[in-house]
């Protein structure tokens, strides 16, 4: 369709003006557009609640963002090699991708795991390959991430376990798990027990960390997920609070004062291609989490009532065709996120919608960072867009949408019931239909995909995991399972299986058979027959 076709005309009239939220986008804003007259009130000043500034006083002149790069790959041993190579140029924390298998529970000589080993992240079936990911890096020296949800509490305590055997206060240790099971039913599927013993496993989590590891953050509730399923920025931002509000009422309801766990939740966005809409996304989400922690659930120090997130790129905005384009978008979406005051920051490579990241992909995304950090001076100034009246007139928008939907949310009896009765799903599954049926119709552009298009196939060096990983993985496993004292794994996994049938915390024999060298896939075992199991179709039944 050509740029004069009533299509394109169409486009430019009606889609182009509107967020992806389907919020409008006048030509033109000014005093009159803001709704609230005391909105200078609702600002405040960075550190200060309600938040919508910022978390901290001086924001990135006291220091960046810490630059988090999402790495992980094949075995133990080439994921350390990455990840050594990024701290050498600069990363200032890692976060680590799990394979499939792993993310779902299953050791990579399982019959499900066969073909997906090592794919899409590193596999890590016992401590010892942990022992290895981490091998040569001080873990009291990192910052660590783990994408891991539903084995969440297992690759935890393996990474304590290393640092034990480091030599580390283990008590300093910092990082985060992502332990978000809910946007797993909404979102991503990778969720292995039903939603009451899964949310059990979390606040297992919260008490554990609260005693052991006290600077460690406990759940990364994330949007990114729900987002990458389809979502608009306002679901997105509704639907992540909602849990948020989920987890903390579980907590709450197993005995935990408030502020001795908010203060380590953290949350993971998206960051999308409207700029000024992504810009005002996390602004309204920190003055609602501040409001909510504030007036629902009575926290007092203003550690509970911070949102402190990461965010990633949108890999959904990522393209085959025209692969080079993918560089301009996520430097745009990287801007918006140091904009709307992200606390970390992961930049996805121009080549994932191909391949795994390539070394010099991998190096670009980073550079992407250190370039905004280094080169813009849009880091001097904490919230620059404060006072934007189209900043402020999205952020107060954005607000009222996701408060209607979290409003849908409480009357179905808040999250776990909402998406047990489907509505969570069904919101995103609209959401993205819209959105596709927008692209092939020409009315939203995707450059190089729908306009402006070559033909041309890419020639690029992608990387590729070498198909002999699953053998060697299953050859690590059989000699592991030859080493170890089964007498003792077997003591442990029984005395496992005895907590899980108390309302003892899971973590703590948990920890004594993974010392043991009991294998992700053995633990994950007990806790299936204890727990259940939550089958994919169920999880459709709405």
């Amino acid at each position: 369709m050509n740029a004069g076709s009533v299509g394109a005309r169409a486009w430019q009239e009606r889609v182009s003006h509107f967020t992806d939220s389907g919020i409008e986008i006048d030509a033109l804003y000014g005093w009159d557009d803001l709704d609230r007259k005391d909105w200078q009130g609702d600002l405040g000043v960075p550190g200060d609640f309600p938040f919508t500034r910022g978390v901290y006083p001086g924001m990135y002149r006291s220091r960046p963002w810490t630059m988090r790069q999402y790495a992980g790959f094949a075995s133990a041993e080439e994921s350390n090699r990455r990840y050594r190579y990024l701290l050498e140029r600069g990363q200032t924390g890692l976060s680590v991708a799990f394979d499939l298998p792993t993310q779902m529970g299953y050791d990579s000589d399982h019959p499900l795991a066969e073909g997906e080993v090592g794919k899409v992240g590193v596999a890590i079936d016992s401590l010892r390959g942990m022992e290895t990911l981490f091998a040569g890096i001080p873990l009291d020296k990192v910052s660590t991430s783990m994408t891991i949800n539903a084995p969440a509490a297992i690759l935890l305590l393996m990474y304590e376990l290393v640092a034990e055997q480091q030599g580390a206060d283990t008590r300093q240790l910092r990082g985060t798990i992502q332990n978000d099971v809910l946007k797993e039913y909404v979102a991503r599927g990778t969720f292995i027990f039903p939603p009451a013993p899964s949310m059990r496993l979390i606040t297992d989590i919260f008490k554990y960390c609260q005693a052991e590891l006290p600077r460690w953050n406990t759940i990364s509730i994330s949007g990114y997920h729900i987002r990458e399923a389809g979502s608009t920025a306002a679901q997105e931002l509704a639907f992540t609070l909602a849990n948020g509000i989920a987890y903390v009422q579980a907590a709450v309801d197993a005995g935990l004062a408030v502020d001795e766990f908010a203060p380590q939740l953290s949350f993971f966005f998206n960051a999308h291609n409207h700029f000024l809409e992504e810009v005002a996304k996390y602004r309204a989400a920190r003055r609602m989490w501040a409001r909510i922690m504030r007036n629902r659930f009575g926290a007092v120090d203003p550690k509970s009532q911070m949102l402190r997130f990461h965010t990633q790129t949108a890999g959904c905005t990522l393209t085959a065709q025209q692969p080079h384009n993918n560089i301009v978008r996520v430097a745009l979406q990287a801007l918006a996120a140091v904009m709307g005051g992200t606390q970390s920051l992961h930049t996805n490579s121009f080549d994932e919608a191909l391949a795994l990241p390539s070394d010099e992909s991998v190096t670009v995304a980073l550079r992407t960072q250190q370039i905004i950090a280094c080169e813009t001076g849009l880091v001097d100034t904490v919230d620059p867009f404060a006072g934007s009246f189209v900043v402020e007139k999205l952020t107060d928008e954005l607000e009222a949408k996701a408060l209607e939907l979290m409003g849908h949310v409480e009357q179905l009896g808040g999250s776990v019931r909402a998406i047990e009765q489907g509505y969570m799903q069904r919101e995103i599954e609209d959401a993205a239909y819209a959105y596709q049926m927008a692209v092939e119709r020409d009315e939203k552009v995707i450059v190089g995909v729908n306009r402006f298009t070559s033909g041309e196939k890419p020639k690029m060096n992608l990387l590729r995991v070498d198909p002999k990983m699953q053998q060697q993985q299953e050859e690590r496993l059989a000699a592991l399972r030859a080493e170890r004292d089964s007498a003792v794994v077997e003591t442990a996994l029984a005395a496992l299986r005895a907590a899980a049938r108390t309302r003892d915390n899971l973590l703590y024999p948990m920890k004594d058979a993974l010392r043991a060298y009991a294998t992700l896939g053995e633990v994950i075992g007990v806790l299936r027959q204890e727990m259940g199991e939550f089958k994919a179709r169920e999880a459709m039944h709405f």
